[in-house]
């Protein structure tokens, strides 16, 4: 148990240390929380750029659920890229953060749309809010691309 403890601070002290953090936005002077933007390259279709805004607290043991999500296409997207995500229903996890030392992750999903040729990234609460797990939604277009087929694949 000590042990967990122990690798769960180290891993907090560390998010500190993202060097995807673009932006830092204070909520106002009477609060120790604030907005935190950051930039993620998908790790396989590195041709998308996602920005994320989450609230983060400071000395807090958990950190506020919601997100928002906005994904670009910032440069190549092959076919080939493409061949490697997976295409299952659910997609795959691209990214993960942790929100709170209570088990709660923020969590970046990358789902392909086969039909039309789209990449879906869902960003997303591990835990119930208030009735609701937080998520939100951003689309990438393949039209334009190279990896845009005239005939469209089933998926």
């Amino acid at each position: 148990m000590k042990k967990a403890l122990c690798v769960m601070a180290l891993s907090m002290m560390l998010s500190g240390c993202d060097n995807s953090e673009v932006g830092d936005v204070s909520l106002g002077m009477f609060t120790m929380k604030d907005i935190k933007l950051n930039h993620l390259v998908d790790p396989i279709v590195t041709g998308v750029t996602c920005h994320v805004a989450s609230v983060e607290a400071d000395l807090s043991f958990a950190d506020p659920s919601d997100s928002a999500i906005s994904c670009r296409q910032t440069g190549e997207i092959t076919p080939e890229m493409i061949a490697q995500i997976d295409k299952s229903d659910s997609g795959e996890v691209v990214f993960r953060k942790s929100k709170s030392i209570f088990f709660k992750s923020m969590k970046i999903r990358r789902i392909y749309d086969a039909k039309n040729q789209t990449l879906m990234y869902l960003s997303y609460s591990t835990k119930e809010t208030s009735g609701s797990f937080k998520h939100s939604l951003s689309t990438v277009p393949l039209w334009g691309t190279k990896a845009y087929q005239l005939s469209p694949q089933k998926g």
